[in-house]
């Protein structure tokens, strides 16, 4: 979320104020390999490093993620942008958008915080070439005035990167 609707965003719900508390100790207890939680007084938004895999093209590169929760979760899914400087990826805008089904369409319940870092280390671990994608310039100006990825009609054409 940007900081204007960040600002303007409802509290957590019981449940989801639960579920996260259980995520967040078992994140503690067992974190996902290549990910370090930024530990903040906000259960609401976390900032989570990722490091690349070793091995890939962003080896030994490190990035932000922040993860916006909306007041149901886990029946609605967190909004997950990369903070700047995101990522040069085929799915990855400038802006920090990330272009992966289980983020919008494909979401479940079921999925946890943990579940969301392996699948976005699984897809950069498994990109060929470092580029925006081709519609990177166009998106990102459409994108002005904070708009959320949760608004984008996304198009999942391509599971090869």
């Amino acid at each position: 979320m940007t900081s204007s609707s960040a600002a303007s965003r409802k509290a957590l719900s019981k449940i989801a104020c639960n579920r996260l508390q259980k995520e967040l100790v078992e994140w503690q207890v067992n974190p996902p390999a290549g990910f370090k939680h930024k530990v903040t007084d906000n259960l609401q938004r976390w900032v989570i490093e990722v490091n690349g895999a070793p091995g890939t093209l962003y080896a030994n590169e490190i990035y932000q993620l922040q993860v916006d929760f909306p007041e149901n979760y886990p029946m609605e899914a967190p909004q997950v942008i990369f903070l700047h400087p995101a990522p040069l990826h085929p799915h990855i805008y400038s802006n920090g958008h990330i272009c992966l089904d289980i983020l919008y369409d494909s979401w479940s319940p079921a999925m946890t915080v943990s579940s969301i870092c392996i699948s976005i280390l699984s897809m950069l671990s498994s990109s060929t070439v470092k580029q925006r994608p081709e519609d990177n310039d166009r998106y990102v100006k459409n994108c002005k005035n904070g708009r959320s990825p949760k608004e984008t009609r996304w198009w999942f054409h391509d599971d090869k990167v």
